[in-house]
């Protein structure tokens, strides 16, 4: 899919805050080799940088990474596709940050992220889980159903146990597993749920007309309103995935 790297930035910067926190499990230090994958614009591989650590930050997206490499120049950014990147280093950690449940070829994606780990070295991430934003995707299908258009799920939102199976079949083994919900305040008081759709839900328009398009957004975020706003403002229903792991 096409992002638009700008609204992103101003409108869904929650998504690189929480990344912060994550920043704490992974401990990043000075003189490290440090794999950011899918790091977006890049906010993130910026702050793991700031650690002293030697950063890498890598995405699919052209325009996120365009956007990483004009507003952090002093960073290291490849445009790269998760399940089948090669790159000349092995790392100490890789950090990953609300991208993986975007790669759905995700035992490619595991593969390649043992091979790119030193022995000892470790992985942190994070990423949707079983049931994240499940109340809007339930609108969004209710909504094209009545437009008489077929919702075809995309994400891939595991279980922990589905997904830390998934990294001990390549090798890995898990020292923390942590899965919680997280309600996440949208930005805008207005059209909140049509700008997340608009930002993150392109895939399921495809061959749709703009303006039946916006027409089902706005029916979707009605039907969210009675349980999703509230005290003026719009609600996400996030469930997170957080997984420490080290290459054996």
């Amino acid at each position: 899919m096409s992002w638009n790297a700008d609204l992103y930035r101003d409108k869904h910067a929650f998504v690189f805050q929480y990344g912060n926190s994550l920043i704490e499990w992974l401990q990043p230090q000075a003189g490290e080799k440090i794999l950011d994958l899918g790091c977006g614009t890049g906010e993130l591989t910026a702050r793991l940088a700031a650690t002293g650590a030697q950063v890498t930050g890598l995405d699919s997206s052209a325009s996120m990474i365009a956007g990483a490499q004009q507003r952090f120049p002093q960073a290291e950014f490849v445009v790269a596709n998760a399940a089948s990147f090669s790159l000349p280093e092995q790392f100490d950690a890789i950090f990953s940050n609300a991208a993986l449940h975007w790669m759905l070829d995700k035992e490619a994606v595991a593969a390649r992220m043992y091979q790119h780990l030193r022995p000892g070295g470790r992985l942190v991430l994070e990423m949707g889980a079983q049931g994240n934003v499940s109340s809007l995707l339930q609108a969004l299908e209710k909504a094209m159903q009545q437009h008489g258009r077929q919702y075809r799920p995309f994400w891939y939102f595991p279980s922990v146990g589905e997904y830390t199976s998934i990294l001990e079949k390549y090798g890995f083994r898990i020292q923390q597993a942590h899965c919680f919900d997280r309600a996440t305040e949208l930005a805008d008081p207005d059209n909140a749920i049509i700008e997340w759709f608009e930002m993150f839900g392109d895939h399921f328009f495809e061959n749709v007309p703009a303006a039946e398009r916006r027409a089902i957004l706005q029916q979707a975020q009605e039907i969210l309103r009675p349980t999703h706003f509230r005290n003026g403002k719009w609600y996400a229903d996030y469930v997170r995935l957080r997984i420490a792991a080290v290459k054996q």
